[in-house]
């Protein structure tokens, strides 16, 4: 029995594995206790062999624990296992989708990402995870001294001032209750600024030991925060075959209504990583708007667009620009020339 390729459901206790031979038989299919799945992998499973993976949780930790074992690991996007699924969803299926998706020459997989790329992605995650904390904080703090009167500044920055002045007003009709809610409120806040920053502090340390993301702040619009993010997504963007990949697969490309020969193009896409492409758009709309004072192809190219269509247009196209660039720098090692970026 030799196995050619293995597809791999994932679980936290039992793993259903489904593997084919060269002639496409399925000869071994059975579930595998998570202690055990790796030694009776070995023993059956000659390395060499293509094991197939989910990109789901825990995938990357066991790729490359497969690929140390001499195994070739692919990836495959979850949206796109599921149209191999043959009837019911069950792990045995799940795992022959998988099995049968990763045959597929046309597939796109997902890279395998390394040990120092999840850790800086894990930063992110729970940075935006405090971010959207503090965000509904001072909400509800903007929320609750409205009803008592007072207006709170829309400014995260001004609201900070806003508080102690008004725990410090004798006059301005707040109740000795609410003034201990509102200062355990503003303790809230302010723990939550302090994580926050100390996270910002750990970004820009990251950013000094690793030469790719330093390269990446070389271009207009980008900063520790964004060049970081694109290198604990895409690595060293191997698994893209270009930059449009990488834009398309950040969702910064149209998407396509075609009929009867007539093609039509819509917003953006939308798919795959949201929070790398908010930041991707948030930088493309700080280089448009300091455009005017540079003189550089792209800086020119962004202005004239901006001119002859909606800023939103332009700050998108930039932002597909943006990606594209940072695959090549990437994927060569290359330094930013923005004098040979197509305009």
């Amino acid at each position: 029995m030799k196995l050619t390729r293995v597809g791999v459901d994932l679980a936290k206790h039992v793993f259903q594995v489904h593997g084919v031979d060269r002639a496409e038989r399925p000869v071994w299919c059975k579930r595998l206790k998570r202690g055990r799945w790796i030694a009776e992998l070995e023993r059956d499973v000659e390395p060499g062999a293509e094991i197939g993976m989910e990109a789901c949780g825990s995938a990357h930790h066991w790729g490359r624990l497969l690929q140390s074992k001499g195994y070739r690991v692919k990836l495959i996007a979850p949206q796109f296992v599921k149209p191999y699924v043959k009837s019911n969803k069950t792990d045995a299926n799940d795992a022959e989708a998988i099995c049968e998706a990763m045959s597929r020459p046309s597939m796109r997989f997902v890279g395998v990402k390394t040990v120092e790329q999840q850790d800086l992605q894990a930063v992110h995650r729970v940075r935006s995870s405090l971010i959207r904390e503090r965000t509904a904080k001072a909400n509800q703090l903007r929320g609750l001294v409205y009803e008592y009167g007072l207006v709170a500044p829309r400014e995260i920055s001004s609201l900070r001032r806003a508080v102690p002045q008004w725990l410090e007003d004798a006059e301005n009709g707040l109740t000795g209750r609410f003034r201990l809610l509102l200062a355990g409120l503003y303790r809230d806040l302010k723990q939550l600024d302090e994580r926050v920053r100390e996270l910002d502090q750990e970004v820009a340390a990251i950013t000094r030991e690793h030469e790719p993301v330093r390269r990446l702040m070389q271009i207009n619009g980008v900063g520790p925060l964004i060049a970081s993010a694109l290198y604990a997504l895409v690595g060293d963007a191997r698994q893209y075959r270009n930059g449009r990949d990488l834009a398309v697969a950040l969702g910064l490309t149209p998407r396509q209504h075609s009929s009867g020969g007539k093609e039509k193009l819509l917003g953006i896409s939308k798919r795959g990583d949201k929070y790398v492409r908010t930041l991707l758009i948030h930088g493309a709309r700080s280089a448009l708007r300091t455009a005017p004072s540079r003189t550089d192809r792209i800086s020119r190219w962004a202005l004239a667009l901006a001119e002859r269509s909606h800023p939103n247009v332009a700050v998108t196209a930039l932002a597909n620009k943006t990606a594209r660039v940072a695959w090549a720098m990437l994927r060569h090692g290359a330094n930013y020339e923005p004098e040979r970026v197509a305009a």
